[in-house]
């Protein structure tokens, strides 16, 4: 789920930004362009813990611009089948619901919901148990299971199902 890494990237600089604090210029540049992103390989980047190394600069011909080599140590997070997530309702629909664990869109089919859950349309759509004990509805929290990931370059779909044992809803936002 999370790991502790090191990446490298290339940084360029614009010439501004030289002088006492080309360091710090260039470390406030990575986190901003660096946290929050997605790779494919290694998962959502959350936080940049660290610089192992900043190379030398390499000034780009006719721009003006230096591009140095940064090593740096990242928290990045990366689901895996078979992973248990909790995770937040944000749409549901006939064919299933959406769920969202932090940065990661998660599907959960009908199929792979209780068959004891039925789906009820209306202005606030969801599924719920026959006694109406139980309901999923937007913004609700639920516990699943990853069964798939899908990786592209710059995202992670993810497939879960509550149809097991301990899974299910944790918080109803209408505390019933």
């Amino acid at each position: 789920m999370f790991f502790h890494i090191v990446l490298e990237r290339n940084m360029q600089l614009h010439p501004r930004h030289f002088g006492r604090n080309l360091r710090e210029n260039l470390v406030s540049k990575l986190m901003k362009d660096v946290e929050g992103t997605c790779s494919g390989r290694h998962g959502f980047v959350v936080a940049i813990t660290g610089i192992e190394n900043v190379g030398k600069g390499l000034i780009r011909d006719g721009t003006g611009f230096v591009t140095f080599p940064v090593k740096y140590q990242c928290v990045v997070f990366r689901p895996f089948k078979g992973e248990i997530l909790e995770a937040v309702v944000t749409m549901v629909n006939k064919m299933g619901f959406f769920a969202e664990a932090g940065p990661v869109q998660i599907f959960v089919s009908n199929h792979l919901i209780p068959d004891d859950m039925e789906f009820q349309s209306g202005d606030m759509p969801n599924y719920t148990t026959s006694d109406s004990s139980v309901k999923i509805q937007k913004d609700s929290e639920v516990r699943l299971k990853i069964i798939g990931t899908r990786v592209d370059a710059t995202e992670i779909f993810c497939i879960g199902t509550i149809k097991d044992d301990f899974l299910g809803v944790i918080n109803d936002p209408t505390g019933a």
